[in-house]
C-alpha cells in the first residue's frame, strides 16, 4: 500500500549550505551586518537596560572565539569540533558565548538545564563529552560538586570553568561586584581582549552536516539524549519559518525574550530567529509574571514567544491590570498544546483593556528538539478560525500520519496517526546512542514524533496525543522512567510508577507518582501517609530539577499494575487517576490524562 505523503502549501525555499555564523552576519550591503544596519540594537538586558548593537556582537563574538582559541587554560580544549557546555539562566552573554562556541570558533555546544542538580549535569556532561563550562555566579557551586563527581581533579576542574559574571561594563551596562566564588576563575571579559579572528570557522557545502548544537532531549523513552542539530538543520529552519511566522518589522518591532536560551525552542526562536529578522531581543533573566509585564511597559514589546503557563498569567494575573501592555500585537506559543479555551481568555482580557479594539495575534506552532526545531506554524490570518490547530506544514518538509509502528498503514483522512516528519530540519542523530537513532528515523529518512495528529481537509494539523509516556510540564520534557528510577533509590520504596495530570489552571501536564511503602504496616493510617508522602516530595527536590517535581502529587498504593511482562499499565493508573477526580480528591483544576 502506498504511503499518504503530505507536503506544504507553500513553495519550497532554497537551501543554504553554510554555517550559521555565516548565515546571520554576512554583509549583504556596505555598512550592513546580516543585512541590516550594523548600529540597530541586537540585545537588551532587561534589567539594567544596557545593550548591544548588531555590529558589537559582530566583534565580540570573533574577539570571544580568539580568546578561547589562544588563551592557555582554554586553547587545549579550544580545538574545532569540540564541545563546550553552557549552564547559566538568560542573560546577555549568551548571544556572545554561543555563536562563537558552536560557530565562530568551530565547536559545538551542548546547553543545559540552568536548574539541573550536579547529577543530571554530570550525566550531560559526560555524555556529550564537553570539556570547557560556561556558567553563571550561582551555577558555579553546582558545576564544581558535578566536576568532582566526573572525578576531575580540583586544579584541572578550575581550568574547565569560564564564568559568567553579572558585571556588565564589557556591554555599556553597570558594574556588578564580583562573587568571592568565583576568584580565580577565568571570566568571559577574560577572553575578549587577546585579538580578534580575521574570519569565522567555515562550513559550507557538505560541511554544514557537522554538528552544531547539541541540546538534550528525552525523546520518547529512556535517559536524555543528546539530539545532533547541524548547522544545515538550524539555516533551513530559518529560512523555511520565515515564509509563515508573522512578519517583524525591524525598527519597529521589540521582542521580549523569556524562554530559556538553552532550550532549542528558546535558543533557535530567540537567540537565532529575531537577529535575522532585524529585531532586537529584550533579554529577561527568568520568567516572573510582574517583571515580564513590567518589561512589557518599559520597552513597549510587540512581540512574544512563550509556553501556554505564560498565558495563564495573561489571562489571569493581577499583575496584566497594573501595566500598559498595549504595545503587543503578538504572542506566539510552541512546546505544548495550546487550547482554544486559553486563546480566547488571553485576547478577551487583553482588548478589554484597550476597549475592545486594537490588533492582538495569538497563534502557536509545532515542533521538536529533534527537528530543530519548528516544523509546523499556525498563520496570523487563521489564528482566530484555527484556533487549537499547530498550523500547516512549512515549506521543505513532508509529512505522514502512521497508525502501524513499523510504517506501513497510513491513517485515512481525518483520523489520528503517529506524525512522522521528513526534510532538512531533522537532526542528524542521538549522540552516541546508534539504537535510538536508529529506533526514531527510518532508513528512508522518516522521523518518528511520537505525537498522534489529525490533518483535516485544509492541511491543519491538531495535536492530540502522545504515542508514549513522555510528560510535558511548561514546555520541560519529564520521563516517567526517570523519576521512577530516582524514587526506587528511596530506601523505604518497593515500587514506583508516574503517570501525567492535567493541570487546567496551569494549563500544563504535572508529574503525579503512585508508590508502594517498602514497609506497608508503617503507613495504616491517614496521617502516617501524607507524612511520608510529603517527605518524599521533599526528597525528591533535592534529587531532580525544579521542573520534574512530583507537582501532581504522590499516592501510596499497594501495588503498581504491571503486565506479565513487566511492563507499567500506565492506563490503569490514569484510570485510577480519573477515579481520584471524580472523588474530588484531586481538586477541581486537576484532570486526569487519558
Amino acid at each position: 500500500m502506498a504511503s499518504q505523503v503530505y507536503t506544504s502549501h507553500i513553495p519550497n525555499c532554497p537551501i543554504l549550505t553554510t554555517s550559521v555564523f555565516t548565515r546571520l552576519f554576512a554583509s549583504r550591503a556596505s555598512g550592513d551586518i546580516g543585512g541590516f544596519h550594523g548600529s540597530l540594537p541586537a540585545f537588551v538586558d532587561a534589567a539594567s537596560g544596557a545593550s548591544i548593537t548588531r555590529s558589537q556582537l559582530l566583534h565580540l563574538a570573533l574577539s570571544f572565539a580568539y580568546g578561547l582559541s589562544h588563551h592557555p587554560y582554554t586553547s587545549r580544549f579550544g580545538r574545532r569540533g569540540d564541545v563546550v557546555l553552557i549552564y547559566s539562566p538568560n542573560c546577555l552573554a549568551w548571544p556572545v558565548v554561543v555563536c562563537p562556541h558552536s560557530v565562530a570558533a568551530g565547536l559545538r555546544c551542548t546547553l543545559a538545564n540552568s536548574a539541573y542538580t550536579s547529577h543530571e549535569l554530570a550525566y550531560q556532561y559526560k555524555d556529550s563529552g564537553a570539556k570547557l563550562i560556561l556558567t553563571s555566579e550561582e551555577g558555579l557551586g553546582v558545576t564544581r560538586q558535578m566536576l568532582a563527581e566526573c572525578g576531575i581533579a580540583k586544579d584541572d576542574a578550575e581550568g574547565r570553568i569560564i564564568v559568567l559574571g553579572k558585571d556588565l561594563r564589557w556591554a555599556g551596562g553597570p558594574k556588578s561586584p564580583q562573587n568571592p566564588a568565583s576568584a580565580g576563575l577565568l571570566s568571559m571579559e577574560d577572553l575578549l581582549n587577546k585579538g580578534k579572528l580575521e574570519q569565522e570557522e567555515m562550513f559550507e557545502g557538505a560541511l554544514a552536516n557537522e554538528t552544531l548544537y547539541l541540546c538534550y532531549s528525552s525523546g520518547t523513552t529512556g535517559k536524555p539524549k543528546g539530539v545532533e542539530t547541524t548547522h544545515q538543520n538550524m539555516t533551513t529552519v530559518l529560512d523555511i519559518v520565515e515564509s509563515t511566522f508573522p512578519p517583524l518589522k525591524s525598527e519597529v518591532d521589540v521582542m521580549l525574550g523569556i524562554l530559556p536560551f538553552y532550550h532549542i525552542y528558546g535558543a533557535a526562536k530567540l537567540l537565532h530567529f529575531p537577529f535575522s529578522q532585524g529585531c532586537p531581543v529584550v533579554v529577561q533573566t527568568r520568567f516572573d509574571p510582574v517583571q515580564f509585564c513590567a518589561s512589557i511597559e518599559k520597552y513597549r514589546i510587540t512581540a512574544s514567544l512563550l509556553v501556554p503557563p505564560v498565558l495563564v498569567v495573561l489571562a489571569r494575573h493581577p499583575a496584566v491590570d497594573q501595566y500598559d501592555l498595549s504595545s503587543l500585537w503578538l504572542l506566539f506559543s510552541g512546546a505544548a498544546p495550546l487550547g482554544d479555551s486559553l486563546v480566547n481568555s488571553v485576547k478577551t482580557r487583553l482588548l478589554a483593556r484597550r476597549g475592545g479594539s486594537g490588533n492582538l495575534v495569538v497563534t502557536q506552532g509545532y515542533g521538536l528538539t529533534e527537528t530543530s526545531p519548528t516544523t509546523h506554524i499556525l498563520a496570523m490570518a487563521d489564528a482566530d478560525c484555527k484556533i487549537g490547530s499547530i498550523g500547516t506544514l512549512l515549506p521543505n518538509l513532508e509529512a505522514r500520519l502512521v497508525e502501524d509502528d513499523e510504517g506501513r498503514v497510513d491513517a485515512r483522512q481525518g483520523q489520528p496517526g503517529e506524525l512522522w516528519l521528513r526534510g532538512k530540519t531533522v537532526m542528524k542523530g542521538y549522540l552516541n546512542n546508534p539504537t535510538a537513532t536508529k529506533d526514531a528515523i527510518t532508513p528512508d529518512g522518516w522521523f518518528k514524533t511520537g505525537d498522534i495528529a489529525v490533518r483535516d481537509v485544509d492541511g491543519y494539523y491538531y495535536i492530540v496525543d502522545r504515542r508514549k509516556e513522555l510528560i510535558k510540564y511548561k514546555g520541560f520534557q519529564v520521563p516517567p522512567a526517570e523519576l521512577e528510577n530516582v524514587l526506587l533509590t528511596h530506601p523505604d520504596i518497593a515500587d514506583a510508577a508516574v503517570i501525567a495530570i492535567e493541570s487546567v489552571q496551569e494549563a500544563t501536564e504535572l508529574p503525579r507518582a503512585y508508590i508502594v511503602h517498602a514497609h506497608p504496616d508503617k503507613v495504616t493510617t491517614a496521617k502516617a501517609k501524607l507524612d511520608f508522602t510529603n517527605s518524599v516530595a521533599k526528597w525528591m527536590e533535592s534529587k531532580v530539577a525544579r521542573h520534574k517535581y512530583l507537582r501532581g502529587g504522590i499516592v501510596i498504593i499497594d501495588a503498581v499494575p504491571k503486565s506479565a511482562a513487566g511492563k507499567i499499565l500506565r492506563r490503569e493508573l490514569r484510570e485510577l487517576a480519573k477515579q481520584e477526580t471524580a472523588r474530588g480528591e484531586l481538586g477541581r483544576e486537576f484532570k486526569a490524562k487519558l
